[in-house]
């Protein structure tokens, strides 16, 4: 395995003279240089060397206190799943751009170089923290690219900005449709269980025209009578498995829906185990675009054999988180961009900055797959919870015409708000579309707790989930109870004078419908 060969090599050579002794910034004909020992002793004992005073007396005292917590911090990270995710097509598209931001002395890229010392840091005893990267650095010097990394800084702000007023917009619109809908009462309490007892059964698919086998847990109330059951199906992200929305998939079985919940088997926990072992090549194969819509349709096929007594699979609603909420779209009715796709992402990788969910898209350009469009006729609603969409359907989203409701994030840096949820919901043509807000949300606030987590900082996962899991299983009910049961007295709570009722201070939360 690369991974070990390399860790083997560097036990073998990592001495007190390997490693990066000087540091040069350099921009435009100006050069300045710092010596690595100058950098440690401000680590770790405070004090300011000649080098370094022009820098840290730029910085207040608490931004020079967080720089030291910087230089010192230490990833928890196995060194093999560390040489394992950089030498992933993903990996090396990110040290693509680290590499012309950190260059050797030559002005060469650092690609290789910091691939190497990420991977040796990891190994070290002191674990892999940006002075030990340094420390490993296999040249004596070191040269930073400042015009490049300020152009990289000035791009991340201004996508900062440009997301900051999209947020101002949305809360201001929610703000005026709450006033006009302030009379309103909501008597039923959404957020809470109902009474309808459910039985949970786990099914193993096998799609033999794929080669395909994967798992699905499907949950069944416990109705009187001979209607059919609504079925709502739900797709989890990249990295997650069937029990990350459990939670979800109880909440919405005792008010009455069947819940189908497949674990796409390219894309789910295993796969980036495999990956950390060594055993796959990249954190999630492009093949995982085509594989995850028709998990879905042969679910649905299988479900409509075994329980159609039961089940009334022509009216579907879906449900999916990231990768999943790609999914979702991709199922109602949005066309893989092949032509677009190619063309952004022949673009400046200096995009990956602010949105890593391109790290995933990108890798789709390489499908050669006659088949564009995954629409599927027995979804009827889509409820998609930060979806990736930007690169892989571009303008294609304005396909869809059935409802949808897109959940986006603040503070989600993984699939951003403005790219991956706000301008495309504004190209939604469909009647029936909701925005929903979780101010100061992230990427993971709706994330369900399963066997497989690992766990995440405190500002990964944002403010306390439950306030996400709340919200989820509200704002879901009532957009299915809406869309799929036709229920009128669910649609209104689709609306912001609802959303500022439950809104909790720590998680504000806002939804516009136009």
């Amino acid at each position: 395995m690369v991974g070990l060969t390399l860790l083997q090599l560097g036990v073998m050579l990592v001495s007190p003279v390997w490693g990066a002794e000087e540091i040069f910034l350099r921009y435009g004909p100006l050069e300045f240089s710092l010596d690595r020992e100058s950098l440690e002793n401000y680590a770790y004992e405070g004090e300011v060397g000649a080098d370094l005073a022009p820098f840290t007396r730029r910085l207040t005292w608490e931004q020079q206190a967080q720089l030291r917590e910087v230089l010192k911090s230490r990833a928890d990270l196995d060194a093999v799943a560390v040489s394992q995710f950089f030498y992933s097509t993903q990996g090396e598209a990110i040290l693509e751009l680290l590499g012309q931001v950190i260059q050797t002395r030559k002005g060469q890229s650092g690609f290789y170089a910091l691939r190497s010392a990420l991977i040796l840091a990891a190994a070290s005893e002191e674990g892999l923290t940006p002075l030990s990267v340094i420390q490993a650095f296999p040249t004596r010097e070191i040269q930073i690219n400042s015009a490049f990394a300020f152009e990289l800084l000035n791009q991340v702000s201004q996508r900062i900005a440009a997301t900051e007023d999209a947020i101002a917009m949305i809360q201001e619109k929610a703000q005026q449709s709450a006033q006009h809908a302030s009379n309103r009462k909501f008597p039923l309490n959404l957020g809470q269980a109902a009474n309808f007892p459910y039985t949970k059964e786990t099914l193993l698919l096998n799609d033999v025209a794929r080669r395909r086998a994967f798992f699905s847990d499907l949950y069944l109330p416990q109705v009187t009578g001979s209607r059919r059951l609504p079925l709502i199906v739900i797709s989890h992200g990249l990295g997650s498995n069937r029990q990350t929305y459990a939670y979800l998939a109880q909440h919405l079985a005792s008010h009455g829906f069947a819940v189908a919940v497949p674990e796409h088997s390219g894309s789910n926990a295993q796969q980036l185990e495999a990956l950390a072992a060594g055993l796959a090549r990249d954190i999630s194969p492009p093949q995982e675009f085509l594989d995850r819509p028709l998990d879905v349709k042969f679910l649905l096929d299988q479900l409509a054999q075994t329980y159609r007594d039961r089940l009334n699979t022509q009216n579907v609603g879906i449900i999916g988180q990231s990768f999943g909420g790609y999914t979702a779209l991709a199922l109602a009715g949005a066309s893989l961009n092949f032509e677009q796709l190619q063309q952004d992402c022949q673009e400046s990788n200096l995009s990956y900055s602010l949105n890593l969910s391109i790290l995933l898209q990108c890798p789709a350009q390489t499908l050669s797959s006659e088949q564009t469009n995954f629409r599927d006729e027995r979804i009827k609603a889509a409820f998609a919870i930060n979806p990736v969409t930007s690169r892989i359907f571009g303008d294609t989203i304005e396909e869809i015409k059935i409802p949808v409701a897109v959940v986006t994030s603040s503070d989600d840096t993984v699939a951003p708000a403005l790219p991956e949820q706000i301008q495309p919901y504004q190209q939604l043509t469909s009647p029936d579309k909701y925005l929903i807000l979780l101010e100061n949300g992230t990427h993971f606030s709706t994330l369900g707790g399963t066997d497989a987590d690992v766990e995440l900082p405190e500002q990964v996962v944002g403010p306390d989930p439950k306030i996400a899991y709340e919200y989820m299983q509200a704002l879901s009910l009532a957009f299915f109870g809406t869309h799929l049961l036709s229920e009128r007295p669910y649609e209104a709570y689709l609306n912001s004078a609802y959303t500022q009722r439950i809104s909790q201070e720590e998680m504000p939360l806002w939804v516009i419908n136009n």
